[in-house]
């Protein structure tokens, strides 16, 4: 498909908490860079008019500190149109057909549930708008493999791979975009990455905050549906999949399903779960859960760039500190020539990837003073506060005008899901851990002898 603009932009689920927290504030700031002068079509079944669901965007705008009397809001408010229909009935179908006009070109956003998408992509095609139609949907793609299958199956009937956009919004995010530019825009780090230079990997996802009031989403997902699967994945694939070359973005993407494809399905042995105290507590959870709020795995390659080398990610709630760092430890050097003790230093590599972003280099100097004892410096670059764009800011945009590199392809979903499937559920025993730690001890087993975790800070 050609990667130009489409004639509108269709939201179904516009009246829904997605749209309040990350859409219409991400339209804002697509309109004022002037990549969104199409109309936004709502589509949702809540009985309102175009009125209340501009005061309803209105709204959503000063829940995020933007004045939606300002330029960009007021042309965005502009081009907001709303159908309201039930799902179920092709009328709605057919009037959100007339609502997009004469253009053939829409890019239809589905902010629904997964078990939508079968009757709205029907429902598309029968009013003859899927031929050139863009569709983005969000996660989870799946709640396994063979569902994630079954969904690209049902999506497939209407619209080519190439026609669809699977949302993760960590792809958006502006820090795990500069780990691809450090990566390739400096020739010092790629040769080293390889189980030559490299002692281990971790990738660190730790929250501070617990479920809250998502204890009924929660309770069916946990920690391994709901982060390791897609966003540490993603994060993962970012670090270490091979070079793209220069035919095109789908070189990219090639290069992340390889390197997903090459991991090895986890065991029981690979992982270690736990459950923060208090969680059976919250509303919406079962009082004798065993989900995880917790997980940590231990990962390994089969390829040639990557093989022996442990890799190590570990997510959780109510951590000490909300941060996501990725730590890349190289290898000691092979002796100490400096006769200064048994301890040999290593060089580490740091991507900070939440809540800000930051890349750290530590080297290892001459401690002052007499002799030739050495210490540890870590060189920063740090990415000014506020400097980058919302995530949906990006994908949308990106989907807008047919760019396909932020977001995952059906080989990768199904990649992912491979590694998982063989400990979802209760496969692997949950221990309960205290709020403010940093996961139950158990977790220290995955480690590589004399290594352990590397704790971002706050």
């Amino acid at each position: 498909m050609a990667a130009d603009r489409v004639d509108a932009l269709v939201i179904f689920g516009a009246t829904g908490d997605l749209a309040k927290l990350e859409t219409f504030p991400a339209l804002v700031g697509l309109v004022e860079r002037g990549v969104l002068d199409v109309p936004v079509i709502g589509v949702a079944n809540s009985g309102w008019g175009v009125d209340r669901f501009r005061e309803y965007a209105a709204a959503s705008l000063r829940h995020n500190d933007i004045d939606p009397g300002s330029a960009p809001a007021q042309k965005l408010l502009g081009l907001l149109r709303y159908v309201d229909g039930d799902l179920d009935d092709d009328a709605t179908y057919a009037a959100m057909s007339t609502a997009m006009g004469d253009g053939p070109r829409a890019l239809f956003y589905l902010e629904v549930p997964p078990f939508l998408f079968g009757r709205i992509a029907q429902g598309i095609s029968a009013a003859e708008r899927a031929a050139e139609a863009r569709v983005m949907v969000e996660k989870p793609f799946g709640s396994d493999r063979d569902s994630a299958r079954a969904l690209d199956d049902t999506m497939h009937r209407f619209f080519p791979e190439d026609a669809i956009y699977r949302v993760d919004h960590w792809l958006g995010l502006d820090p795990l975009n500069d780990v691809i530019v450090a990566r390739f825009a400096n020739s010092i780090f790629e040769p080293l990455l390889n189980r030559d230079h490299v002692a281990s990997i971790q990738i660190t996802m730790a929250e501070a905050f617990d479920v809250a009031d998502r204890g009924r989403f929660y309770d069916r997902t946990g920690a391994i549906r709901d982060v390791v699967q897609n966003h540490m994945l993603q994060v993962l694939a970012s670090v270490i999949a091979d070079p793209p070359d220069r035919s095109g973005p789908d070189s990219w993407l090639d290069a992340k399903s390889r390197v997903i494809s090459a991991l090895r399905p986890l065991t029981a042995d690979d992982v270690v779960r736990g459950q923060y105290e208090g969680y059976r507590d919250v509303a919406g959870v079962d009082p004798l859960s065993t989900v995880e709020t917790y997980v940590a795995v231990r990962l390994a390659v089969d390829s040639w760039r990557w093989a022996g080398v442990p890799i190590l990610i570990r997510a959780g709630k109510t951590m000490p500190v909300t941060a996501t760092e990725v730590s890349i430890r190289f290898r000691p050097v092979p002796f100490d020539v400096f006769g200064v003790g048994p301890i040999r230093i290593a060089n580490v590599l740091r991507f900070r990837i939440w809540p800000d972003a930051e890349i750290g280099l530590t080297l290892a100097g001459k401690k002052p003073g007499a002799g030739r004892e050495p210490q540890l410096q870590e060189l920063v670059f740090a990415q000014h506060t506020g400097s980058d764009m919302r995530p949906y800011d990006r994908l949308i945009g990106a989907a807008l005008n047919g760019q396909r590199l932020l977001f995952a392809r059906q080989d990768t979903v199904e990649a992912a899901w491979r590694v998982v499937d063989p400990v979802l559920g209760d496969a692997v025993p949950v221990h309960r851990y205290p709020r403010g730690s940093w996961g139950p001890k158990e977790a220290d087993s995955l480690l590589p002898d004399g290594d352990s975790w590397h704790d971002p800070a706050g």
